[in-house]
């Protein structure tokens, strides 16, 4: 007689790859298999939405004490403000009726979980609470815009920055996600994009690269002959705990993205993903570390912290596939492209403040080009058409967003609100008014 629990072998493909042993399939209610699913997708919406909170530290962090309770104010309402646009527009825009199309529908999103809810004659074939899912897809939006609102810090003013927040979340991230996600046309190509490499994370930073070039550098941030100056932020230690924040929630960013945990399977899937996003980051970290040492002769802390987000970004697109030693790998490769893509795009004179477009868009590209070396599911030519149709949508809808807010209301601080800094100009206040720019005063 064999019992069903006996013990069987799951091989995990990749390099560094261990042989796990997790129980065979039992039988499962739908009811088991609809609590967990639905625990899964709340347990990493909650993981998510706290990445808002890693965002607002890590950007804290890198801008001047002169714009920190601005940047503060601006990520605190910006996910609510993606959360209100993704319930009017963005959630149906991107799941409702696409079928291998590029579009869903213009319509609101409301909860109908009314089956499962019934103390009698309850069905669970959905698999899942409708609300778990909405609130699991609807903390990602957030994240694409908290990647703009670093690269054009401490310039912009705060109403046009929302107002392009609103078209972010409602449109544009949500049509370029319906192209996969949504089961567009792109996953109709076998695109593949787990957890939002591209979708999620090189969105934002596209949106973020048009949005640095229309807005133009900060005042001083490059020299007559076109090299950018330091100009060092508030608190490293802030920056830290914002990345630590982030790092954390990653796993939820990830781990949820299997949308399933109503089977021993699933499980065991999503345990290799956890693993997976972890050594991603520890080897952004690592990498970052040593090449840092070795072209600038000292570690820099900020580029280091960058490593990380750069492994994280890297591994989003294939978490599922890799074994935890090409994890390493795959994030390694992210933290030496974000050192060198750094410099490099301050050499174009292009203002990032804290660095987004390189952890974001460039290593965003890596990682999804990389994910056909773990999974043989995925192709390298239709990986491509996926970063560049993105990529191109993004471009070209945020530019008319950013021209269109340039020459209407303007998006722009002036020279004066700039140089006694967007606290003071924008909000009246300090987030450090004892450490002295009281005394400041803004004409107006």
């Amino acid at each position: 007689m064999v019992d069903k629990f006996m013990p069987k072998k799951l091989i995990l493909a990749g390099l560094g790859a261990t042989m796990l042993t997790v129980p065979a399939s039992a039988e499962v209610s739908s009811e088991s298999v609809y609590i967990f699913n639905t625990l899964l997708f709340l347990i990493g919406g909650f993981l998510v939405m706290w990445m808002a909170a890693g965002f607002a530290m890590l950007e804290a962090g890198l801008v001047r004490s002169k714009n920190v309770a601005e940047i503060c104010l601006k990520n605190v309402t910006l996910y609510a403000v993606a959360c209100i646009m993704f319930l009017l527009v963005g959630y149906k825009l991107m799941y409702d009726g696409v079928d291998g199309g590029y579009i869903g529908s213009f319509t609101t999103w409301f909860i109908d979980d009314g089956a499962a809810l019934a103390e009698e004659g309850a069905s669970f074939d959905a698999g899942y609470a409708s609300a778990s899912d909405f609130f699991f897809q609807m903390v990602f939006v957030a994240t694409a815009a908290s990647i703009v609102s670093g690269t054009v810090a401490e310039r912009i003013k705060l109403f046009p920055f929302m107002l392009f927040t609103v078209v972010l979340t409602a449109i544009i991230y949500p049509i370029q996600g319906a192209w996969q996600w949504g089961g567009g046309w792109l996953s109709e190509a076998g695109f593949v994009d787990f957890a939002g490499s591209t979708i999620v994370h090189s969105c934002g930073g596209w949106a973020a690269l048009m949005g640095a070039i229309v807005l133009g550098p900060r005042i001083g941030k490059y020299d007559a002959n076109g090299r950018a100056r330091p100009m060092p932020g508030s608190s490293l230690p802030l920056a830290t705990l914002g990345t630590f924040i982030l790092w954390l929630g990653w796993f939820g960013f990830n781990g949820a993205s299997q949308l399933a945990l109503g089977s021993a399977a699933d499980a065991a899937a999503v345990s290799n993903i956890f693993v997976n996003t972890n050594m991603a980051a520890a080897g952004g970290v690592v990498a970052a570390m040593i090449v840092t040492k070795l072209v600038y002769k000292k570690v820099d802390l900020s580029m280091v912290l960058n490593g990380a987000l750069a492994g994280l970004v890297s591994i989003t697109a294939g978490p599922d596939t890799p074994g935890p030693v090409f994890s390493v790998l795959i994030g390694a490769v992210g933290g030496v492209l974000v050192v060198f893509a750094v410099p490099a795009i301050d050499k174009l004179k292009i203002d990032d403040v804290v660095g987004a477009i390189s952890v974001h868009l460039v290593c965003g590209i890596w990682g999804t080009m990389a994910v056909p070396l773990t999974n043989a599911d995925a192709s390298f030519g239709v990986q491509a058409l996926g970063v560049v149709s993105i990529g191109a949508f993004v471009l070209v809808t945020s530019a008319i967003v950013w021209f269109a807010l340039k020459f209407t209301i303007g998006i722009r601080l002036s020279k004066e609100e700039e140089e006694v800094g967007s606290d003071l100009a924008e909000l009246g206040l300090e987030a450090y008014p004892e450490f002295g720019r009281g005394s400041q005063k803004l004409s107006v």
